[in-house]
Order: C-alpha cells, then sequence, then structure tokens
C-alpha cells in the first residue's frame, strides 16, 4: 500500500473530492522519507536559487527507495506536490530527483534534464538494480 490513509480522510474522498491540503498531509506522513527529500530539495532551491535543485545520493534503503518511487510514479501526489510546492518535478534511476521552478519547466535546462540522452548519462552500473 502506498499511503496510511486515516479512516477519516477515507471518508472524504467517499463522499466526493479530497482537498490538497489532506491529501498533502498523508503523503508527508505516509511517504515521510520522500516527503524529506523533496521538501529539502525545494528549500534548497529557494535559498540557493538556480535553475534547479537536485538529489544524488542514493536512498539508505529499499523502503526509502520504495517512497520515492510511489511519490513519483504517482500522477495524483506527483501532481499535487508540485501544486503545494510550486515546482516541476523531475526524476531519473532510483533517487535522482530534481526540482525547478514552475516556469522553469518549459525551459532548457529542464527539457535537457528529462531527454533520453540525460537519463542514460546518468546510469551507473552500481545502479543498475534500482
Amino acid at each position: 500500500m502506498s499511503l496510511d490513509v486515516s479512516p477519516e480522510l477515507l471518508e472524504t474522498a467517499e463522499r466526493g473530492d479530497v482537498d490538497d491540503a489532506a491529501f498533502v498531509d498523508c503523503i508527508r506522513t505516509s511517504l515521510p522519507y520522500a516527503w524529506e527529500m523533496i521538501s529539502g530539495l525545494v528549500a534548497r532551491l529557494q535559498v540557493d536559487g538556480g535553475e534547479f535543485a537536485d538529489n544524488q545520493t542514493p536512498p539508505p534503503d529499499e523502503q526509502a527507495r520504495g517512497q520515492l518511487l510511489r511519490v513519483l510514479a504517482s500522477d495524483a501526489m506527483r501532481d499535487t506536490l508540485e501544486r503545494y510546492f510550486g515546482v516541476k518535478l523531475a526524476f531519473q534511476n532510483c533517487h535522482r530527483v530534481a526540482v525547478f521552478p514552475a516556469a522553469g519547466a518549459k525551459g532548457e535546462t529542464y527539457r535537457r534534464f528529462v531527454t533520453p540522452r540525460a537519463q542514460i548519462l546518468n546510469q551507473s552500473p552500481e545502479l543498475r538494480d534500482c
């Protein structure tokens, strides 16, 4: 299961739409490693500026790796986090998460980051099984 959904949140979803704040809180508490990774990158982008901020350190274990994969593979979670933080998320391998300012998602740096060439160049033997 990807998320730890409280009975109250499930009831809300059964009645209709779930607001972003409730869904973000569910993501934050269910996937703490992924939350810390993404929120830390957003903070770094805000403080340091630049075209993007990224992580190049593999997760410490399979549980953490799984959290990143779940949050970034889900359109609902990814879209909600992008709206919440005001960024565009990009992902390579099992760990290279990058955050771009939302306006930068149309820029050359983002387009280069998400190309097949960039994906291939970001490969290494030690990450083959991630």
